[in-house]
């Protein structure tokens, strides 16, 4: 338990300085001045503690809550030397003379001590204010220095009226002892009788019918319900025992219905028949939007998880055909349009929103038709035509298209880009211009022939 409230601190409890044990039904304090030597501030209120022990090695704490618990005596405390703050409301204590052992906590300065019996004797706070010097806070309340004088003064006659209150509260509390014990006693008798089979004809009874078995069980139904309600309306006075009598009560009707829900099992869920077919399951009642992107040929399954629910209760399984999320234990389940992979999808968490987004690739290889193109329609040919262009197009020849020779025009290379009549710079004197005319009949090219220049 200690290591679990450890988790703050990576779950290493001998450095602790800190630690709340509240409403955990402690009924001992144990271990804890071993295990955790350097704590400051212990929390074990609403507990079943009865007395104080086991807390004389911690030397550095500094604040002790034990409210709402069953102690009776102040004690045990002399080792806290650190000790500054001790919180009792809503206890037993009942002697009040035990107050004196905190003398020796020096550094002690505030103690409230509300809702025990010793609050309702005559000079309590007077006594308490005397016997403790140190101390600055009482319940709450700023003890001031002419509050101290006058408590010093007449502390001789507030101890002794203490001392007698406190010898009539014993007495009574003795008393308040044996009746719990025998209450106690008689109860134990009570559920032994009671109990089914006590007899040992209970369960052998062959005249029991269906219908009698369900009268049985409804008189069974009435009794508890009786029992109840005169428990919890039957006046006492409130004491340890009768506070551990309620607590008692209330953990043998946890453990009775969880009995019940033990014997009640609930049908095993189905999420793949046992043909193969996978089932569309929402557990969770969560909404939810499939939607595929084929610009990035994906699917997206947007599921709308609550927003302030910690990650680490998901979990998240996508297979080829279907997805399914477990949200604290409920199962979502939902089968794919199209098979995706795996390996490549990617599970997110809005920051804002707190909705869980798979995106999931379509599988390699799938061909989908997004979009269909009506043909033109063809116009009929003669199928007996005998013209040498369907010729050639039943005998799959490749077709040339023919250009008219008379529009066929040779291209002037050298005409290209326009020619300007000057005649300024070196490079224009240094130009011959060939013509056909200069060219004799007889001329031949021979390339071995350098030209002339």
């Amino acid at each position: 338990m200690v290591r679990r409230r450890a988790e703050h601190n990576e779950c290493e409890i001998f450095s602790l300085e800190e630690v709340s044990l509240h409403q955990q039904d402690i009924e001992r304090i144990e271990h804890i001045d071993r295990w955790c030597r350097d704590l400051r501030i212990l929390y074990l209120q609403n507990n079943l503690i009865p007395s104080i022990e086991n807390l004389s090695r911690l030397k550095k704490l500094e604040y002790l809550n034990l409210a709402l618990n069953n102690i009776e005596v102040i004690e045990n405390l002399e080792g806290c030397e650190s000790l500054q703050k001790l919180d009792l409301t809503v206890n037993f204590v009942g002697r009040l003379s035990s107050v004196e052992s905190l003398k020796h906590n020096v550094h002690l300065m505030e103690l409230f001590l509300v809702g025990n019996p010793c609050t309702e004797f005559e000079g309590y706070r007077q006594y308490v204010v005397a016997s403790l010097p140190q101390l600055k806070w009482l319940d709450g309340t700023e003890i001031n220095r002419s509050e101290r004088i006058q408590a010093l003064q007449g502390l001789e006659e507030v101890r002794r009226r203490v001392r007698q209150q406190e010898l009539e509260y014993l007495r009574r509390r003795a008393g308040e002892k044996e009746e719990a014990q025998r209450k106690a006693a008689g109860d134990e008798g009570g559920n032994k009788e009671g109990t089914p089979g006590f007899n040992g004809r209970w369960y052998t009874d062959i005249d029991n019918t269906a219908p009698g078995l369900k009268e049985n069980k409804e008189n069974q139904q009435a009794d508890e319900e009786r029992r109840e309600r005169e428990f919890w309306q039957t006046p006492c006075s409130f004491t340890p025992e009768s506070r551990l009598e309620a607590h008692r009560h209330l953990e043998e009707k946890r453990r009775a219905k969880e009995k019940q829900r033990e014997k009640k099992l609930k049908a095993p869920r189905t999420l793949i028949t046992a043909d193969g077919r996978v089932m569309n399951v929402n557990e969770p009642k969560l909404d939810f939007c499939l939607t595929e992107d084929d610009e990035n040929n994906t699917i997206v399954l947007d599921l709308a998880v609550y927003r302030h629910m910690d990650t680490s209760l998901i979990d998240v399984d996508v297979q080829p055909t279907y997805a399914r999320v477990s949200v604290k234990g409920k199962i979502f389940q939902m089968v794919l349009p199209t098979e995706v992979k795996p390996d490549s999808s990617t599970a997110q968490r809005s920051q804002t929103t707190g909705h869980l987004v798979l995106t999931m690739p379509r599988a390699e290889g799938e061909i989908k038709v997004t979009e269909t193109i009506p043909r033109p329609p063809r116009a009929r040919q003669n199928t007996r035509s005998s013209l040498p262009e369907d010729n050639k197009r039943k005998t799959n020849v490749p077709e040339r298209l023919e250009v008219d020779p008379s529009k066929h025009t040779a291209i002037d290379l050298a005409n290209i880009v326009p020619r300007q009549n000057t005649r300024e710079g070196p490079l224009e004197t240094s130009r011959i211009t060939q013509t056909s005319s200069s060219v004799s009949d007889g001329f031949v090219d021979d390339p071995d022939v350098p030209p002339l220049i």
